[in-house]
Parts: C-alpha cells; sequence; structure tokens
C-alpha cells in the first residue's frame, strides 16, 4: 500500500524577490509583510552603515537579508542595478525626486528591468502641497482627521495614539497590497508598473466612514459624535475592582440585551440609545464594574456573547493563551546565537499551509 505524504504548499510570494531601500517606517512594515508572505527581501543599506534600527523596530529576520552600496559612487551603483535585473519589486522611501538623482528612480529601474514593480513609500505621495514635507505617524494621522475623531486629554486635546496605525496599516498594508496587486497584474501584462504610495492618502481612506458621511451630510464628526467615538456607553472602557479595564462593544441591540442581563441591569435596555440619558448608562455600568476584577468580568462575559473583553498590556498579550494557541510567536535567534520570540508571519494564521 502505497501512502501520499502532505503536500507543503509553499507561501504565496515564495520566489518573489523584492529590494528594500527603507530603513524604518511605512517602507519596512511593507516588506516585513512580503516576507511573512514569502518573499525574499534584500534590505539595501549604506556602506557606512548609517543609522540602523533595533531588530524589532522592523521586524527584521527570516526572509530577510542586508546588502551594502555606496550609490553614490559608479561601481555601487551598478551593483545594485545587476541586482534590479533579477529582481520583482523595488520598493524606496526617500524624498521625491532623491531617488531619480541617485540613478535608481523609476525611469533608469525599468531600463534595466521592463517587468519590476517600482513602489515610492512617502508621507504625503510623490506629488502635491506637502510632497517634500518632513513627517512621522502622528502628523499623517493629524492632516487625514483620525487624532480628531479620538479620544480626549484633560484639556480637549487628541490623544495620542498606542500604535503607528499610520506607518503600519495606511502605509505600509497599503503599500503591501498594491505590490500584490502589482505582482498579480503583471502575470496577465507581463509588464511592471510605478505605485505612489502616500501614507496620509492611506489614513484618509481608513476615515471612509466618517468622511463619506461628511461628503454627504455637511456634518462635521469629532469624539462622540457617534457609538463608535464615544457616544454611547455601550461601547466604552470600564474600570474594574483590580485596577484594570475592560472594553465593552455591544453595538447590536441583541449583544447589548446579554450584557445587561448578565449583569443584572435590566433597566438598561431600553436606554442603549437614549441620547439623554447616556451618562445614567455610564455610570451606572461603571459602578457595576467595580466589583468584580477585570480577568473574573472576562470569564464570565467573554463567552456569553456580549462583547466584553480585557485591556491587556503588550506583555499581557505577548503571554495570552488565545494568541499561543494560535501559534502567532515563534523562535529566532540573534547575531550572537542567543535565541528570542518574535512575533511569527503573518499568514501563519490565514493561511492553510498543506493538502493531501
Amino acid at each position: 500500500m502505497t501512502v501520499a505524504l502532505p503536500k507543503v504548499i509553499p507561501p504565496a510570494l515564495d520566489g518573489v524577490t523584492v529590494l528594500d531601500l527603507s530603513v524604518v517606517g511605512p517602507g519596512a512594515r511593507a516588506t516585513r509583510i512580503l516576507a511573512d508572505y514569502g518573499a525574499e527581501v534584500v534590505k539595501v543599506g549604506r556602506v557606512d552603515g548609517g543609522t540602523a534600527p533595533p531588530p524589532y523596530a522592523y521586524g527584521g529576520g527570516k526572509g530577510m537579508r542586508q546588502v551594502r552600496f555606496d550609490l553614490k559612487d559608479p561601481s555601487g551603483l551598478e551593483e545594485f542595478l545587476t541586482l534590479v535585473g533579477d529582481a520583482d519589486v523595488v520598493l524606496e522611501s526617500f524624498r521625491p525626486r532623491v531617488a531619480d538623482r541617485l540613478g535608481i528612480g523609476w525611469s533608469e529601474v525599468r531600463r534595466v528591468n521592463p517587468r519590476i514593480i517600482y513602489c515610492s513609500t512617502s508621507g504625503y505621495g510623490q506629488r502635491g502641497m506637502r510632497s517634500n514635507w518632513a513627517g512621522h505617524d502622528l502628523n499623517y494621522l493629524a492632516v487625514a482627521g483620525y487624532l480628531a475623531t479620538g479620544g480626549q486629554g484633560a484639556n480637549g486635546e487628541p490623544v495620542l495614539p498606542g500604535a503607528t496605525v499610520a506607518d503600519i496599516a495606511a502605509g505600509g498594508m497599503h503599500a503591501a497590497m498594491a505590490i500584490m496587486a502589482a505582482l498579480l497584474r503583471r502575470e496577465r501584462t507581463g509588464k511592471g508598473e510605478y505605485l505612489d504610495v502616500g501614507v496620509t492618502d492611506g489614513v484618509l481612506a481608513m476615515m471612509s466612514l466618517y468622511a463619506d458621511e461628511h461628503l454627504m451630510t455637511g456634518v462635521k464628526p469629532g469624539p462622540g459624535h457617534s457609538v463608535l467615538t464615544g457616544r454611547y456607553g455601550c461601547y466604552g472602557v470600564y474600570q474594574c475592582a483590580d485596577g484594570g479595564f475592560v472594553a465593552v462593544a455591544a453595538i447590536e441591540p441583541e449583544f447589548w440585551r446579554k450584557l445587561c442581563r448578565r449583569l443584572g441591569l435590566e433597566n438598561l435596555i431600553e436606554l442603549q440609545y437614549d441620547d439623554t440619558r447616556q451618562d445614567e448608562v455610564r455610570a451606572t455600568l461603571a459602578e457595576c464594574f467595580l466589583t468584580k476584577s477585570r480577568d473574573d468580568w472576562v470569564a464570565e462575559l467573554g463567552p456569553a456573547d456580549c462583547c466584553v473583553s480585557a485591556v491587556n498590556s503588550v506583555a499581557e498579550a505577548c503571554a495570552d493563551e488565545g494568541f499561543r494557541k494560535r501559534k502567532l510567536f515563534v523562535k529566532a535567534v540573534d547575531d550572537e546565537g542567543k535565541e528570542f520570540e518574535r512575533l511569527a508571519p503573518i499568514w501563519a494564521g490565514t493561511q492553510k499551509r498543506v493538502e493531501s
């Protein structure tokens, strides 16, 4: 009897080579995603080393290797363009037109390899009134309206987000998706293309729920404008007896009813979206959640369709049993041979890797 062994399916971008001229920020986030999906990423650094970020700044490791060239020297430029000949993607995050001055812009690169996908990532795009402005994540979130719709500090100022949302989602994921789509189109046309990824464009797209509402109705969304920005008590954060916090997101009436019944607060069921009594709803919920610890509430309400979860610290999230069971962390080894953990490739939980 012959037994058919399982066939391991390679990652989706297996065989794709990416030349990455970025260091940190959205470009580095994008190539980390591409590496997670199986691409070989060659990080092209300055010959003098420049300012090297710590390994965790861009998730360096598996699927990545580094080379160094002096792109201002003719021999270094020639070496880089030789790599271009066998590559599939070039990603850069210089200021607009800097790559052209270095001789590694889109026009020069496509002459070497007409099938290349060339992606420029920048804060404000390659053209426009802000294209040459310096900026970072907070600037991009501010310009596109993100900061103005979130939480507020004691003086009404927008609070800082807890993650680099613009770099990761609006820039990195935006660029990675654009590159994957261009690779797919190249399979049909045989031609490369140029991609201009502006991080602020991506943030504005993330704000589509509120931007479209404003454009259609003229209203001006802000903190407390809707259920998602703190207007109602059914969507918020509450402190518990041990000082921990739970997140409550019982938006749908059926989940709100279940939550209220579990808490013994049936009188709140009809008040879910009563604009005149939200202070009462919040105060009642706040008093109730102070009667048990965070983890006790989560154990009771999490599995009961109440849309309640713990507000975990980063350390708690990294130790979380649910994430551990989904194998979202892997072992790695640093340059000195010391073993440590890092986040697993993102495709690990989304893509079936084995077929019979």
